[in-house]
């Protein structure tokens, strides 16, 4: 049996394909080792592993994360998937390349990931040979959940979020400034807490259609001037794009990539299925 994971910052989808070939889906938390170390991944998955998954007759580990860019990244995670799948090989892949082969397979091309984080590429078929570095949740990630939550998180406090919506947003989550800088400052995973508001703007989109445009072009342009013009002749390339608010907010990221002449190819929400078939062709050849 071999299984193939696909681990955002937030969320890891997961794919167990059992010794009669079948394909059977689950999901865990995200593991980006910038933020979780190898106890805390192992203590993780431990409790959130199904039943009915025997990690010890696993044979092969095929995953890719977020953050598993370095060497010592990839470590903290092999280390973790060596001990909770005992008898496996273990591959860890970066997130990004899970996201080149379900869009591209064996294609060149442009591709990028607008989930949790940022990330962005230019791939040639078979590796990813130019990559320029979104800077994370502090310094960059722009187009990001991570990047339009602090901006609705800052429009909120400063009270520039439409009345309204600043009720509504008051009604869901019941947060004074200070629990919002807690949270930033003092818990664990800010770029998860952060990333979590841009559902409740999809959430409320078109009771604010005005507002909501303005934040998702503001990232989104801000995602192409610090990122994609920096690509080497970007225009000849489609704007190939995984994760779940590009997906979502695939309207607006379509109007700027149109305003910045770059054709749009494909864009999902997960890659784990295009990612599984993949694999699979692999195993074919």
């Amino acid at each position: 049996m071999i299984v193939i994971a696909d681990g955002g910052s937030t969320k890891t989808n997961w794919c167990l394909i059992n010794e009669a070939g079948r394909k059977i889906l689950f999901n865990t938390e995200g593991y980006n080792p910038y933020f979780s170390d190898t106890a805390y991944i192992v203590k993780s998955l431990s409790k959130s592993l199904p039943d009915y998954l025997d990690v010890t007759k696993l044979t092969e580990v095929n995953y890719y994360g977020a953050g598993c860019s370095t060497d010592a990244n990839r470590k903290i995670v092999a280390d973790a998937m060596q001990q909770v799948f005992p008898n496996a090989k273990v591959n860890i892949g970066h997130d990004l390349l899970a996201s080149c082969r379900a869009l591209l397979g064996d294609e060149p091309g442009f591709a990028a990931i607008l989930g949790t984080g940022t990330n962005s590429c230019l791939y040639d078929g078979n590796e990813i040979t130019l990559n320029i570095d979104s800077l994370g949740y502090f310094l960059g990630d722009e187009g990001s959940g991570s990047f339009i939550g602090k901006r609705i998180l800052s429009d909120y406090m400063r009270g520039y979020m439409p009345k309204g919506l600043r009720e509504s947003f008051y009604d869901n989550f019941a947060l004074t400034n200070e629990d919002i800088f807690d949270n930033i400052y003092n818990k664990p995973l800010p770029n998860r807490f952060c990333a979590g508001f841009s559902k409740f703007l999809y959430d409320y989109k078109d009771s604010y259609e005005d507002y909501t445009f303005k934040a998702i072009d503001f990232a989104f342009t801000a995602f192409f001037d610090n990122l994609v013009v920096h690509y080497p002749n970007y225009k000849d390339y489609k704007l190939n794009c995984v994760g779940s608010v590009g997906y979502s907010f695939r309207d607006v990221l379509s109007v700027v990539a149109d305003r910045y002449e770059m054709g749009i190819g494909k864009i999902i929400r997960s890659p784990i299925d295009d990612l599984v078939n993949y694999h699979l062709n692999l195993l074919a050849k």
